[in-house]
């Protein structure tokens, strides 16, 4: 028989009791076919004698003996799929670690294609074809090839895990409805699949989202450390600034102690050279003499030595040196003057470094202001961009609106604050008066109005062309070593600060400190009156020349 002709007639060879190809099949008298060892083994346990297939009864067990035609039948099926399986076997994959191997395969076992839930095993390609053609096989649920298939039965019952209970959260079978969970919201395996199949998607977006999140922080804190490294950086060079000037400022004053010190030997040496000399020259006349009154002291000629003696026994006229002396000169105390004058230096020095390194720092902080034309008082002349203000000294018909000023020339930005650091520069050149600073949102703004922190203003001016003064409530004369061309405002709301910078000197001009702020604040301007003409300069709101500005957040978090 061709193994086509096995193919088609493959179900009529399989024992309904082991599932397999028949071994010595018998047949019962109703016509039935069994393998012999599975029937003897069915009847020996079950009375009465009962055909497993259309349930006929028999009162006496019948006597069973081998069909030798379905025999010859099934085992040459046996042989044409053993011969099959051989020679597909190599085109098969082999299992691996890790993969399911088939339970059937013998000696090398095939990666199985698919697992039965009914049979609990899996199968290669060659075994699953009775699952895929054999009508009573084909009802039996395949699966994707899995591990431990007992697991998918009851440990309790021994039946097969196919439904869900939603109450407990967990697979039982059907006896389990009955008994343990009769009264819990029970639903098929599928139902109980997909619900907990939309949770998990639902569960892999939140992750998926988390991830996200988290690489985002990653991301903000990396740039969080470059940013920590450039202003690392840019400490570093302003400390090697500092520190190189401050360096400088000692190797000079080492250099003028040494000077001082050597120019006061040089003096002595110069001095000990004079008398040196003047010395050695009285030494040459005196040997010269002493040459001569020798060479008299010889003569034979009495005429000579009596008419010479009278000039040669004077001594030639020479200098006392009985209270000349060189003193060594006095050191006592060069040392401490030149380290206290060094120490004097290095102080206005190093606040000067300090202060220039302070006012980079608040410059970080600049922020772009404009003009508010609706607080302006009418005699004001604002810009288009509203970056400059001067006194017209002609009253405008406007608006008395309650955020205009009606009688100081004063004028508010438009930007306001109520947390964090602000600054910005305003150049002042060729005034001879003017106000600025910040203020609070609620000061008065209507009449005559006095300035300081009492009222909500916190400001400095300048007043008859040279007189600085902070309006702190009684004011503070301000001595300025130069006068600012332009003058930077810094705000720190949280420390309660507003620090004034004259810019170009890089100098410290004043500090409000202790400030406790509960309000907007607004930049305030007041140009000051024109003087005919005196004070026609205008106050200039100008862009900040920012050595560098860092985005560093102070915190980081979740």
């Amino acid at each position: 028989m061709s193994a086509a002709s096995c193919r088609l007639t493959e179900d009529q060879f399989l024992c309904s009791i082991c599932l397999d190809v028949f071994t010595d099949p018998v047949t019962t008298p109703c016509g039935h076919n069994f393998c012999k060892t599975c029937i003897t083994e069915q009847w020996n346990i079950n009375v009465p004698y009962q055909c497993p297939n259309c349930k006929e009864v028999f009162h006496q067990r019948p006597e069973m003996r081998v069909n030798t035609f379905i025999s010859e039948m099934a085992a040459q099926f046996r042989q044409s799929a053993q011969q099959k399986a051989s020679s597909s076997s190599s085109e098969q994959q082999v299992s691996k670690p890790g993969e399911v191997p088939c339970d059937v395969c013998t000696g090398t076992k095939l990666k199985a294609l698919k697992s039965c839930l009914v049979c609990l095993a899996s199968y290669c390609e060659i075994h699953l074809e009775p699952h895929l053609t054999s009508s009573r096989l084909k009802r039996h649920q395949l699966i994707d090839p899995v591990e431990n298939l007992e697991g998918r039965m009851c440990l309790k019952h021994d039946k097969l895990l196919e439904l869900f209970c939603k109450t407990d959260q967990m697979c039982v079978c059907m006896l389990c409805t009955i008994l343990d969970h009769k009264t819990h919201d029970v639903v098929p395996l599928r139902e109980g699949y997909e619900g907990k199949k939309a949770e998990l998607g639902k569960t892999e977006a939140e992750i998926q989202q988390m991830i996200q999140k988290r690489r985002l922080k990653i991301e903000e804190i990396k740039h969080s450390v470059e940013l920590s490294e450039e202003d690392a950086d840019r400490e570093i060079a302003d400390g090697v600034q500092v520190f190189t000037a401050l360096k400088e400022s000692v190797e000079r004053s080492q250099a003028e102690l040494m000077d001082t010190i050597k120019e006061k030997q040089r003096k002595t040496e110069k001095q000990a050279e004079g008398f040196i000399k003047e010395l050695e020259q009285e030494i040459s006349e005196l040997k010269k003499r002493s040459t001569e009154v020798e060479q008299l002291s010889r003569s034979e000629d009495h005429l000579h030595l009596l008419q010479s003696f009278r000039s040669l026994i004077t001594a030639p006229p020479t200098k006392d040196w009985t209270e000349v002396s060189v003193r060594p000169p006095s050191y006592e105390g060069t040392v401490r003057r030149a380290v206290s004058q060094l120490e004097e230096t290095l102080s206005k020095q190093m606040k000067k470094l300090l202060t220039e390194v302070e006012l980079k720092r608040v410059q970080q902080s600049a922020m772009d202001v404009t003009l508010d034309p609706d607080t302006a008082h009418p005699n004001l002349i604002l810009s288009a961009d509203g970056k400059q203000v001067k006194d017209g000294d002609v009253e405008k018909n406007l608006p008395n609106n309650p955020e205009r000023f009606d009688y100081c020339p004063n004028v508010l930005a438009k930007q306001s604050f109520s947390s964090g650091r602000f600054y910005y520069e305003v150049q002042v050149k060729g005034k001879t008066g003017w106000d600025l600073g910040v203020v609070r949102e609620s000061i008065n703004r209507k009449g005559q109005i006095t300035l300081g922190p009492q009222n909500g203003y916190w400001t400095i001016c300048l007043r008859n062309e040279n007189e600085y003064k902070a309006l702190a409530g009684p004011s503070v004369r301000l001595s300025l070593k130069s006068r600012p061309e332009k003058v930077g405002v810094f705000v720190d709301y949280e420390e309660g600060l507003v620090s004034f910078y004259g810019v170009d000197a890089a100098a410290l001009i004043y500090s409000f400190t202790g400030c406790s702020f509960t309000e907007k604040l607004y930049p305030f301007f007041s140009p000051s009156l024109n003087d005919g003409g005196k004070n026609s300069a205008p106050l200039i709101i100008s862009p900040v020349n920012r050595a560098y500005k860092s985005n560093l957040p102070r915190h980081i978090s979740f």
